[in-house]
């Protein structure tokens, strides 16, 4: 956890730095990411605010979108990207990120497996990765997707 809560103090200083804000829609990191941002002193500088996307209920009644689309579905890097643009837009932030995937011990119902996530990035820069640590270990694949959620947002960020 030392890693994600030093990943987190870079991130804020960072946004802090540049005048910048950051909205979170994360999903299989059930807020760890959040958490990393938050437990630095003066957080409320650059943290719009966020939501664990963990169901659909969720998707619908955080950030209005539909149960389903033929247009995506959850654990997609389009997906992501839809998450980061939403929360972003909905929360006036500079930055939206925005994760989904299968943190384990099991896939998820839409056939990705253990260890699958996909982190986006909507703002002056957008960018979307997928991540596949091959493991079914829920809280190591959850610390995985987080450092690399945090990773990607600053290495957006240009300093």
């Amino acid at each position: 956890m030392d890693e994600i809560f030093a990943l987190g103090k870079e991130v804020a200083a960072a946004l802090i730095a540049r005048g910048e804000t950051l909205a979170v829609a994360e999903s299989s990191t059930g807020g760890l990411i959040s958490g990393a941002i938050l437990a630095v002193p003066g957080a409320s500088a650059c943290y719009r605010g966020g939501g664990v996307i963990y169901t659909a209920e969720a998707r619908s009644a955080l950030l209005g979108l539909p149960e389903r689309s033929p247009d995506w579905r959850p654990s997609t890097e389009t997906y992501a990207g839809l998450l980061a643009e939403t929360a972003r837009a909905r929360l006036s932030a500079d930055w939206g990120l925005g994760e989904s995937g299968a943190a384990g011990p099991t896939g998820n119902r839409y056939g990705d497996p253990a260890g699958h996530s996909c982190i986006a990035l909507a703002g002056p820069t957008a960018v979307a990765t997928t991540l596949r640590t091959s493991s079914d270990d829920r809280l190591a694949n959850m610390k995985a997707f987080t450092v690399a959620s945090l990773r990607l947002l600053l290495n957006a960020l240009p300093r």
